[in-house]
């Protein structure tokens, strides 16, 4: 899906390809989110509108006291890929991810030694974060911030050392990505 189609009427095999889209193809987001899209009393005038009323539904599961919906909470925060990853489906997230910074043409060796460097303490931050919160993949909206300022945030995060913080925040960067998607496919 390059585009988003009109939010009102959309048609029923568009539905999982736009939940995909917005955020990532994830099975459990599609049990959860599907129906919204399917409740003839419920209207979304917007993208915008859409996105808050899935964040309620995942913000529900935080706060649930049933260990299983905080489970069903963590495996949609885990659908977007590992940040610094080198495989990346999702075109939209290669694209979210190289505004990162990670080199291209007319990069001198000594700039090409930094980034591997600056890859590398990215690895070993997201494996010491995936240890500190077993479940969960460090999730942020990157919005053109560069690694190191990225990391600084993964170190602050991991040294604060609250997984509830963890799902709030990434929550929230879930939603900033899918408002930031849907804003870039409506232009």
């Amino acid at each position: 899906m390059d585009s988003l189609p009109p939010l009102p009427q959309l048609p029923p095999n568009q539905r999982t390809a736009l939940l995909d889209t917005l955020f990532e193809p994830c099975p459990p987001l599609h049990t959860l989110s599907l129906p919204l899209l399917s409740t003839p009393t419920l209207s979304f005038p917007t993208y915008s509108d859409l996105i808050r009323a899935i964040r309620s539904q995942l913000f529900s599961l935080l706060k649930s006291s049933k260990p299983s919906d905080v489970e069903w909470l963590d495996s949609i925060l885990r659908a977007h890929p590992r940040l610094g990853a080198k495989k990346v489906e999702s075109k939209l997230s290669r694209g979210e991810q190289g505004a990162m910074g990670g080199g291209g043409a007319g990069v001198t060796e000594e700039e090409r030694r930094e980034k591997e460097e600056e890859s590398e303490k990215l690895r070993v931050l997201n494996e010491e974060y995936e240890n500190k919160f077993p479940g969960l993949i460090y999730m942020v909206f990157v919005n053109g911030r560069s690694r190191p300022v990225i990391m600084e945030d993964m170190r602050r995060r991991i040294d604060r050392g609250d997984i509830d913080a963890e799902r709030a925040e990434a929550i929230e960067a879930l939603c900033l990505v899918a408002n930031d998607r849907a804003k870039k496919l409506q232009e």
